[in-house]
């Protein structure tokens, strides 16, 4: 528990590691058993017992004897406990590496990211008395006192990993990392006598990326300083296959359970997702968000004026598209208000006056319980809309923010494979679908354009995602029931 306010002095003597192992896998795993506990999941509270898969890749980061490595990645897919085993070496770093002043530092895309380690070290401390009455745990480091040593969260910014002196580096998801951002991570280790920076992810959802370049110089395997492990399911193999399952994931069956798996086989999930976060496999970009026909087979339906309606807007100012999607509450049915386009005329530009016409009418047309609006180029439009239609049903949602956007993305995909909705078969709405393509972020998948300054529009895509949100918002409210006065 991180306690606001000047923490209390320590007083405890030095942790008493004489029973542990001298060095290498033997010792962490050592301290592990000894000191740490599962900090959530399968075993939460346990004493943490080190797999033999997972010492058999610490005694090849820690070896007992000749010189360690200077950098690992361990490309394997999810669901394998590749945050808690980072835990646990940042943890051993910190207590019982026996290094004076160790800096560890946990890399991520974003902060967001980097403080999952950070957390899973902080709770393991919280559950372990010896460790907790030895150590200061603040919002934005953990320090030993004893030795001067430290833990910290940083985001992958290179101004950030300035001036740094790391005896361990952790980057967290590398595939989303990018050359600038790693140069500068490898810079800022070496500069003790023993150091390791080690790269843990899935694989990318592009060769166009520096763990690519990692990969392919770890399966050389022509590189003493450099470690790779790679857990992947044999090439071509189906989906559904057990044994390529267990080839990929070594904690298949133990705190990774098989049914987890079944629960998102395609085409509940797209199979190229599958392949890499499932399979650790690389299939390169995927050529499309949604299975190939998947959108044309669901039904179509008229809308009731009576039913409640959530509006989504996703507005440009001339290269995009800018779209006015709705989408049903209660039975959840997805319709095309407006949509405007650029007919490949460098000088056009959205009507806003037909854009507010348009959206004024289904404000009168439908029973409208909110209006949620991407508020990029058009806050002075969604200020006078909220006069006129009441602030409290016209917000802002920012279809650039991949935490709103991931979730929601997710929740039409598995809608629209389950055949849990319907659409009014409009053809540029379905275009805008077959367009949009899945692009990874550390929340999830978004949708993006095939390529930067593609034709190929997606905006009735994002306004139909932003729009089955909210509606499944709603739908989870009952609605207020209005009083009649006599």
């Amino acid at each position: 528990m991180v306690k606001a306010g000047p923490k209390a002095a320590i007083t405890a003597g030095p942790l008493d590691l004489s029973a542990l192992p001298a060095s290498g896998a033997p010792r962490i795993d050592g301290f592990a058993r000894e000191f740490l506990r599962v900090p959530k999941g399968t075993g939460a509270r346990q004493p943490f017992v080190l797999r033999p898969w997972q010492l058999d890749m610490v005694a090849r980061f820690y070896p007992t004897e000749g010189r360690r490595p200077r950098q690992a990645l361990v490309s394997m897919p999810r669901g394998n406990g590749k945050t808690g085993l980072a835990a646990v070496l940042a943890a051993y770093a910190l207590f019982a590496e026996g290094v004076e002043g160790a800096q560890v530092l946990v890399v991520a895309s974003d902060q967001r990211q980097a403080e999952n380690i950070f957390r899973a070290v902080a709770r393991m401390i919280d559950l372990e008395p010896r460790l907790a009455e030895r150590t200061h745990v603040y919002r934005d480091r953990i320090h030993v006192p004893e030795t001067d040593s430290e833990l910290r969260a940083l985001p992958a910014d290179v101004g950030a990993l300035q001036g740094w002196d790391p005896t361990l580096m952790i980057v967290d998801e590398l595939h989303v990392v990018t050359a600038d951002v790693w140069e500068a991570v490898v810079t800022a280790a070496g500069k003790r006598a023993e150091s390791l920076t080690l790269a843990i992810s899935t694989p990318s959802d592009s060769k166009e990326s520096v763990m690519w370049s990692l990969v392919e110089h770890g399966r050389r395997g022509d590189d003493p300083s450099f470690v790779f492990v790679e857990y992947a399911a044999p090439e071509g193999c189906d989906v559904a296959d057990r044994d390529a399952w267990r080839a990929a994931n070594p904690a298949l069956g133990d705190f990774l359970h098989e049914d987890a798996l079944e629960a998102i086989l395609p085409p509940k999930t797209r199979e190229s997702a599958f392949r890499r976060y499932r399979l650790g496999q690389w299939v390169g970009q995927a050529s499309a968000w949604l299975p190939w026909g998947v959108w044309d087979d669901l039904g179509t339906r008229d809308v009731d004026p009576r039913e409640r309606v959530v509006l989504a807007f996703d507005g440009s100012a001339s290269g995009d598209s800018t779209a006015l999607v709705g989408c049903t509450v209660d039975d959840p049915h997805l319709f095309v208000i407006g949509l405007w386009e650029n007919p490949n005329d460098p000088r056009w530009r959205v009507p806003r006056e037909d854009v507010a016409k348009a959206v004024r009418d289904a404000f009168a047309r439908y029973n409208v319980v909110e209006l949620a609006c991407d508020p990029w180029g058009w806050r002075s439009e969604i200020e006078a809309w909220a006069k006129e239609h009441g602030e409290r049903r016209v917000l802002e949602w920012n279809t650039g923010a991949a935490s709103r956007m991931a979730p929601a993305t997710d929740r039409l995909y598995q809608a629209i494979v389950d055949g849990r909705l319907t659409h009014d078969a409009h053809p540029r709405l379905s275009a805008h679908m077959t367009n949009a393509v899945a692009k990874n972020t550390p929340m999830g998948d978004v949708i993006n354009k095939d390529k930067r300054g593609s034709t190929r529009k997606i905006d009735a895509a994002v306004a139909a995602i932003v729009a089955h949100e909210r509606a499944a918002f709603h739908a989870t409210r009952a609605p207020k029931r209005k009083v009649a006065a006599f």
